[in-house]
């Protein structure tokens, strides 16, 4: 089962400085039929505007992953972390116990950001913070793994959920596939450019809910970039 749901139905806000759409019920947005997909709970499509950003806030029992689609996004928290995180990289925050931070866009030009968030296999725990380059020449035709908490995913940032969050560049006519067992749930968003999922037609930022389904046949066509999230 593939149920596409459309960007431009997609709820949202526009604080001026923030351009949101939520794939799920998120802040003042709230539809009872999208309240999470599996243990995938928040997948937000920011647009933020040079010189500004969200001023610290907590968090508790969480795991938020944030992917740089331009620009880029300046994270500090209550541990003393402090780092910058480019498109096409990624950073995974564990909230855990709790924890405070802030994101700014301190770049001269708008930022635009996927943040995910997927609840944890368990509560509490010491937060943590960590990003990663991934640079899209080695995910080009094929699905890296960015963050996980799945046996065996070593290279990819951790996370302290039964979860993956993928990334692929497509180029145009190329299909790959990925395996999927029918009871894990798949969230997928090209970032850019159009795909068909198992026949299914996605333009940029529409979102495809996936269940019950024994693979994913990815093609795209035009130049692609697409974020897949595989959660219990």
């Amino acid at each position: 089962m593939i149920d596409k749901r459309p960007f431009a139905g997609l709820g949202g806000a526009d604080h001026g400085w923030l351009k949101a759409k939520h794939h799920f019920s998120f802040a003042g947005y709230h539809d009872p039929k999208r309240m999470g997909w599996g243990s995938l709970r928040v997948w937000n499509d920011d647009q933020i505007a040079a010189q500004s950003g969200f001023p610290p806030h907590p968090h508790a029992d969480m795991e938020i992953i944030t992917y740089v689609r331009a620009g880029a996004i300046t994270h500090q928290d209550s541990l003393g972390n402090k780092g910058r995180t480019e498109a096409g990289d990624v950073q995974v925050m564990s909230a855990g116990s709790g924890i405070r931070h802030a994101e700014y866009n301190l770049e001269p030009d708008e930022t635009r950001i996927f943040q995910i968030w997927i609840e944890p296999s368990t509560t509490g725990g010491a937060p943590t913070w960590g990003a990663k380059p991934f640079p899209k020449d080695d995910r080009a035709g094929r699905f890296v793994t960015l963050a996980s908490g799945r046996p065996g995913d070593d290279d990819a940032l951790p996370i302290r959920t039964d979860a993956r969050v993928l990334g692929a560049t497509i180029r145009a006519g190329e299909t790959l596939d990925y395996p999927l067992s029918p009871d894990r749930h798949a969230y997928l968003v090209p970032a850019a450019g159009a795909v068909e999922v198992n026949g299914v037609r996605l333009d940029a930022r529409d979102g495809a809910a996936i269940t019950g389904e024994t693979g994913l046949s990815v093609r795209a066509l035009e130049d692609a970039e697409v974020v897949l999230v595989d959660a219990a």
